[in-house]
């Protein structure tokens, strides 16, 4: 499984996540921006921005956005999407951002954390969100819920598109959720991509935030702003700030 998202992320990868749509993430931004609390103008980073869905509606809403991603193949996409060159969009990895630019607010959205098996790894993410921000700066971090992750993973499914099988192996195995994915597309060979992202609870993050300046000041159970609750939540949205 090392180095899984540099694989999983390319030209296939918009084949099997192609329901993600533009009107769902206008929907998700014009809640997280109520929650933000910015002022008109505001610059914000966006954090694995994948195929620029958020960070083309924020633009759309007046704010200033960087967005970068470890995938050039959905940096292209995002560029493509980006008629009026709207966004800064950048290249590079989630653990050392290539730039010393600090903004109003840092969203990291989708579950695009917990990539990495090594909690330092991951807390590192959370060090470059501190260092991304100015002081008073406000963050998002989209996550999933565990707890509804384990009630509800469904092992196996199968679709086809086109000319394609995809079919998706799921599990829950060393704390991650892993999920296993063969496009079947005769008479070419089979090819195979896994994903996998580490079931953190929000202590965990209460955790790994406590050796930063970052601090939670709301959680969400899902984009209509209901209670985050650990068993019944779709979603595990935090929202918070760096200490001034």
């Amino acid at each position: 499984m090392t180095d899984w998202y540099k694989q999983s992320f390319g030209e296939d990868y918009l084949l099997v996540y192609k329901h993600r749509d533009f009107a769902g993430a206008y929907r998700e931004v014009e809640a997280m921006t109520q929650w933000l609390q910015l002022p008109a103008g505001a610059e914000i980073f966006d954090l694995c921005c994948g195929m620029g869905r958020h960070s083309l509606a924020l633009t759309d809403l007046g704010y200033q956005v960087t967005g970068m991603d470890l995938s050039e193949v959905l940096l292209r996409e995002a560029r493509i999407a980006d008629v009026n060159e709207a966004v800064h969009w950048v290249h590079g990895d989630m653990r050392a951002i290539p730039m010393d630019k600090t903004f109003d607010a840092v969203v990291n959205l989708f579950t695009s954390f917990g990539y990495f098996d090594d909690m330092a790894e991951n807390v590192q993410v959370l060090h470059v969100i501190e260092r991304l921000l100015k002081p008073g700066g406000r963050f998002l971090i989209d996550y999933l819920n565990p707890e509804a992750v384990r009630r509800n993973l469904v092992p196996y499914s199968e679709r086809i598109e086109g000319d394609i099988t995809i079919k998706e192996y799921r599990r829950i195995e060393d704390g991650s959720v892993k999920k296993d994915i063969v496009m079947s597309e005769p008479p070419k060979e089979e090819r195979r991509y896994s994903e996998q992202v580490k079931l953190y609870e929000l202590s965990d993050f209460n955790h790994m935030l406590s050796s930063t300046s970052l601090e939670i000041s709301a959680v969400y159970g899902d984009y209509a702003g209901s209670a985050y609750d650990h068993a019944t939540s779709a979603r595990l949205i935090m929202v918070g700030s760096r200490k001034e």
